[in-house]
């Protein structure tokens, strides 16, 4: 008789203890929620200043004219330059309350040094306000200080230094007729004036910094966590110390270019300056703990203020002083909104 062999599966290998079943790993893709999130946090100002633009180009006749964007542009373009350093600062979870004064500071030092030429009206604020930021970003960074009381200790000193040039005020220090420098402030291609065109440069050059170069990928790190960048073996100090230099640079920049406007060196502006850039920082996106933002978004945030103070003016019968409280609003509601929108992104 023929044996039957009866086919049998393999037996189960036996288990060993510890073992465990392998873990189950999420989707790495953004949900479409996260991605909305993402793309309103990153791009939520734009839609917003286009849509007051549109409705503002019906309700009145003059705010669409070639005349009246120039007006915005050349009076957002100062802002435009401190708040690009500002951007910087944030970003690595710093802050620069000095850029105000320095700002004035740049305008006075620009201005009579136009006296002497057209170089020395661009290198003296330059070099002065660019010691300011570098001595804000050494006690940060190598001291270990506050960014808050430092820059506001600088604030002071800024201020302080500029009435002791200007006799407490009473002296105004004016650009020679004719002077090249003065032409920087003044002259114009197309219509749009230089300080415009140099702003815009400048957003260029620092988004490519900001997102395309090893510089900026720091500035991101820092922000994130020092501690895991000092892990990493980026040069944190280092990074904070020129990010500073940066913003004192850039306040430098701008005062001047403000004085070859103005043809003068003026000692009251600048006061709350350095408010205004923070609060165009952080609608256009950046947060304030670092970490995350983007220059363009700084850019469409100060024309934003731009256009509100602009409307403000249509009206008539305001005042600027609604202007804080409409840009204090705004602030707000930004900043509550980032929060909820950086909960749906990490999915929470």
């Amino acid at each position: 008789m023929k044996a039957l062999v009866k086919a049998t599966a393999p037996a189960p290998a036996p288990a060993v203890a510890g073992d465990a079943p392998l873990p189950v790993t999420a989707d790495p893709r953004p949900s479409g929620r996260q991605r909305a999130a993402e793309l309103l946090q990153r791009q939520g100002v734009l839609a917003v200043l286009v849509l007051l633009c549109v409705i503002s180009s019906f309700v009145f006749d003059s705010f669409a004219t070639l005349d009246n964007t120039r007006g915005i542009t050349i009076q957002a373009s100062f802002l435009s330059i401190v708040a690009l350093g500002m951007t910087m600062v944030i970003v690595t979870g710093g802050i620069d309350l000095s850029v105000g004064s320095v700002f004035a500071l740049g305008g006075v030092l620009a201005a009579w040094a136009s006296q002497y030429g057209f170089l020395p009206a661009l290198l003296v604020p330059l070099a002065v306000c660019g010691a300011i930021g570098a001595f804000n970003g050494f006690l940060v960074a190598k001291a270990g200080m506050a960014p808050f009381i430092v820059t506001l200790a600088s604030l002071l000193g800024a201020r302080g230094l500029l009435l002791a040039l200007t006799h407490e005020g009473a002296t105004t220090y004016l650009v020679p007729r004719g002077s090249a420098f003065k032409e920087l402030g003044s002259g114009a291609v197309w219509g749009f004036g230089y300080p415009v065109l140099i702003a815009l440069a400048l957003f260029a050059v620092g988004g490519l910094v900001l997102q395309r170069t090893s510089f900026g990928q720091a500035l991101f790190a820092v922000g994130g966590s020092g501690d895991a960048a000092l892990l990493m073996g980026l040069p944190v100090a280092r990074t904070k110390v020129l990010v500073y230099t940066l913003s004192g640079l850039l306040a430098g920049l701008a005062g001047a270019l403000n004085a070859a406007r103005l043809s003068s060196g003026v000692t009251i502006i600048g006061v709350g300056m350095e408010l205004d850039a923070i609060s165009a920082v952080v609608i256009g996106g950046t947060l304030l703990v670092g970490g995350a933002g983007s220059v363009s978004g700084t850019l469409w945030g100060v024309l934003l203020l731009g256009v509100i103070q602009n409307l403000i003016n249509q009206i008539g019968s305001l005042n600027s002083s609604y202007q804080s409280v409409v840009s204090g609003g705004f602030l707000i509601v930004v900043v509550v909104a980032q929060r909820y929108l950086s909960a749906a992104r990490r999915g929470t």
